[in-house]
């Protein structure tokens, strides 16, 4: 029988100091505490959003909505935080343990915090949409993007902070790092100025069509840190790196307003003084009436016979098309070939051809004999 009482009581202590010096009672109670706020999780963050969606639909703006959406998943996250703070203020634990559930428990607070001003950043940018007047939106996207990553940094530091963990030694030690990484990553920096000029220059933007002297011309796709991906008209991805868009040449042909047609018209040099004009006047005439292209004093608008050549009459003509689209502008460039050709045909003249005469003498076919 005593040995019985003996066997009670033992389990009895074990009961009550069986873990860290708690009561195993309060334990179970703390875990199953900890359980229901972790399977009510979704539950508890579905009522705070719904009480905050009645809050934001009496407003007219949308920006209260996107910033709600982006605090959902901090928001499934506080449940936990608070079944853990719960569990604990139960169990009454000190000493280490209790430290220890401390710093889990701030630590999991500044990261919810943390998580939901980088979540809320995405949509906060669509503000300042005005900018984008001033500055190119790659380039907005660049500030947003370092803003959250600032943000994250800051988070994770003050998570060190609560460890104790001096963040300080750290830092002067990527320093020192980030010298001996910069001297030997100079491109890559020289690579990452460029494109920041690039953008605050506002060359081009994705989707412009530009050309860069002696390297690529197509399609711009995407403006990264180190390099632009252009895809040219084959279809094949060329990636650029930046230095060479801010060192060369670019030419954004999205950008012009008007598309130019520069032509010298070769006359056969037996055409006469008016026909040359009737042709030049009917050409001009038809550029002139046609919606598809330019008039001064929008743009020039040229159709004058310019030169003799080695064995043609040339004739210039130089005008804009309204279009910048290529196969528009292709399609204006036949139609006004196909004119030039029936405006020729009809005032009786032709077109000259590159030719070359010969010209040879006509020697006697005795020579005098030399006197001796």
């Amino acid at each position: 029988m005593e040995q019985l009482k003996a066997f009670g009581d033992l389990v009895l202590d074990v009961w009550k100091n069986g873990l860290f010096g708690v009561d195993i009672g309060r334990v179970l109670v703390a875990a199953a505490i900890f359980l229901g706020f972790l399977v009510l999780r979704k539950t508890i963050s579905k009522v705070i959003l719904h009480r905050l969606e009645r809050l934001t639909a009496k407003t007219e703006t949308e920006l209260d909505d996107k910033i709600l959406s982006a605090l959902e998943p901090p928001l499934n996250l506080l449940p936990i935080v608070l079944g853990l703070f719960f569990a604990r203020e139960y169990i009454g634990v000190e000493g280490t343990v209790a430290l220890l559930m401390d710093k889990l428990i701030r630590s999991l607070v500044v990261f919810t915090i943390f998580w939901s001003f980088f979540n809320i950043i995405l949509p906060i940018s669509h503000l300042f949409k005005r900018l984008e007047d001033i500055f190119d939106r790659s380039l907005l996207d660049w500030l947003f993007n370092a803003a959250r990553a600032a943000l994250a940094l800051i988070g994770a530091a003050t998570i060190l902070e609560i460890w104790g963990i001096r963040v300080g030694p750290i830092i002067a030690g990527l320093g020192l790092f980030g010298v001996a990484v910069a001297l030997g990553a100079q491109d890559l920096f020289k690579n990452l100025i460029s494109g920041i000029l690039i953008l605050s220059e506002r060359r081009f933007k994705i989707g412009d069509w530009v050309q860069v002297n002696g390297v690529v011309e197509g399609t711009v796709e995407q403006i990264g840190f180190r390099s632009t991906r252009i895809r040219r008209f084959d279809k094949a991805p060329v990636f650029v790196p930046n230095t060479l868009l801010s060192d060369n040449t670019v030419i954004n042909f999205t950008s012009m307003t008007f598309r130019r047609i520069s032509w010298l018209v070769g006359l056969e040099y037996k055409t006469t003084v008016d026909q040359l004009r009737n042709i030049r006047e009917k050409i001009e005439a038809w550029i002139t009436h046609h919606e598809g292209y330019v008039n001064p004093p929008s743009a020039p608008l040229f159709v004058r016979i310019d030169n003799f050549s080695d064995s043609s009459i040339d004739m210039k003509i130089y005008c804009f098309t309204r279009t910048t689209v290529w196969g528009e502008w292709l399609k204006l460039k036949e139609e006004l070939v196909c004119v030039i050709k029936e405006i020729v045909e009809e005032e009786g003249a032709g077109f000259a051809f590159p030719s070359q005469s010969l010209y040879v003498e006509t020697m006697p076919w005795e020579t005098p004999e030399a006197r001796g």
